[in-house]
């Protein structure tokens, strides 16, 4: 009697994607690397995750040099030291990345729609980027837009994203947030392909829902009473419109909008179903956002996530993870995990150190809290105790390491041996 043979698949759920920060800064050592040499790791880098299986690359944008900003009278980031990101334009970097690679999909981690000239020409260069990558009607791999206000307020400035009369300065920073609500609006319906002007754009309304105090209430509706004539008692203030254009609609017409998926970088609950009124956008999380955060906004994309883009999910929402896993050759494993530990502590500090005044202290506490840190069998279970079964990781390696071959086996012994042993197997 022959034995039939039964084939048992191992359903992998955890997914597992790659952020790519290409951050020309000093590491532990103090070692910075040229631009070219930057650009070069991060190529091998992204090769190397094509080989492994990652889901999507995700690459860091940034504008404008983080050194001058220095100079400025209120600079942002006064200590960080270096650059940044070098990837100033994904849209380049995206198309790179693909003619290196054959599985891997590409993701903006994330783009700002208030830079490089605002959402109109954004729009424009998915549409052109994506009736290219589109031509070859067996293409599958998805570029990924994440998209955002921008981390960073000098590299807007430049393009107009600034207070234009005293009542807008009494009303920033919130204010700026409903400037990208204005920006996202004409993003997302440039790319559905409608016809746009000014007029047909939701208008600018400021309440006391935008605000965090009532003294920052009143302190614009003082202003907006002596500069646009408003009521003392007034429960909103009209802002006129940040983006002034006739009729427009963008071109290419024709491209495949199967191959994008767009991922809202903001916290902001009502923005994320305001975006979702146009075409499908998922949203991005951190993983230092307390866990309540997580659950509230995959109870809200449950109901307003948009019809034409399936059910809501939990891997629609990325989050991101710092990987220090050491399973370097010829260490025991206890002293892999005290190795994991002094190299985190090392890039953690220099990261804070950096960042010195301008991020809430109780944020890097628990952002050292949810690194993941030790040997493979370590790094394993602290991801399965921490994150939910069926989410989406962007794993962090390159955190302030520009030893590329290192980082490199980093990328291997975490889904050679870690991502097994969260998931029961490779599935292959």
């Amino acid at each position: 009697m022959v034995e039939e043979c039964v084939q048992y698949e191992v359903v992998i759920r955890l997914l597992f994607d790659i952020f790519f920060s290409i951050s020309q800064t000093p590491d532990t050592t103090g070692h910075i690397p040229s631009e070219s040499e930057m650009f070069a790791n991060f190529l091998d880098q992204v090769e190397k995750a094509d080989d492994l299986g990652f889901g999507v690359g995700w690459v860091a944008q940034a504008h404008l040099s983080t050194e001058v900003q220095k100079r400025n009278k209120k600079p942002v980031v006064p200590h960080y030291p270096g650059e940044v990101g070098l990837c100033t334009d994904f849209f380049q970097v995206a198309q790179k990345m693909f003619s290196r690679t054959k599985r891997l999909e590409v993701g903006s981690a994330v783009m700002s729609i208030l830079a490089s000239g605002g959402p109109i020409p954004q729009a424009e260069r998915i549409g052109s980027f994506l009736a290219l990558h589109g031509m070859d009607p067996n293409e599958t791999r998805k570029l990924h837009i994440g998209f955002s206000a921008g981390r960073f307020e000098f590299m807007a400035r430049p393009y107009g994203i600034f207070p234009r009369d005293p009542v807008e300065e009494a009303a920033w920073p919130s204010l700026r947030g409903q400037i990208f609500a204005e920006a996202s609006e004409i993003f997302l319906r440039l790319l559905n392909g409608e016809m746009i002007s000014t007029d047909v754009i939701s208008p600018t309304i400021l309440k006391r829902e935008n605000f965090r105090s009532d003294e920052d209430w009143m302190a614009v509706i003082n202003t907006a009473s002596q500069f646009y004539g408003v009521d003392n008692d007034s429960d909103s203030v009209l802002i006129k419109p940040r983006y002034i254009f006739e009729e427009i609609k963008t071109i290419p017409k024709e491209w495949r909008r199967d191959l994008l998926n767009l991922v809202l970088g903001s916290h902001d609950p009502k923005l994320q179903i305001e975006v979702n009124r146009w075409r499908p956008v998922q949203v991005f999380n951190l993983s230092i956002t307390p866990p309540h955060i997580i659950n509230e906004t995959h109870d809200r994309m449950k109901e307003n996530y948009h019809p034409d883009g399936g059910e809501w999910t939990r891997e629609m929402m990325p989050r991101t993870v710092m990987i220090f896993v050491n399973d370097e050759p010829g260490l025991t494993d206890e002293e892999r995990s005290n190795a994991a530990k002094e190299e985190a502590r090392a890039a953690l500090n220099t990261y804070w150190n950096a960042l010195e005044g301008t991020i809430d202290p109780a944020k890097v506490e628990r952002a050292t809290d949810n690194a993941v840190i030790g040997n493979t069998q370590e790094v394993a279970e602290q991801i399965k105790e921490r994150f939910h079964p069926d989410d989406r990781l962007m794993c962090w390696f390159d955190f302030f390491n520009h030893d590329s071959a290192r980082v490199q086996r980093n990328m291997e012994a975490f889904m050679n041996k870690v991502a097994p042993a969260i998931n029961g197997g490779t599935g292959e």
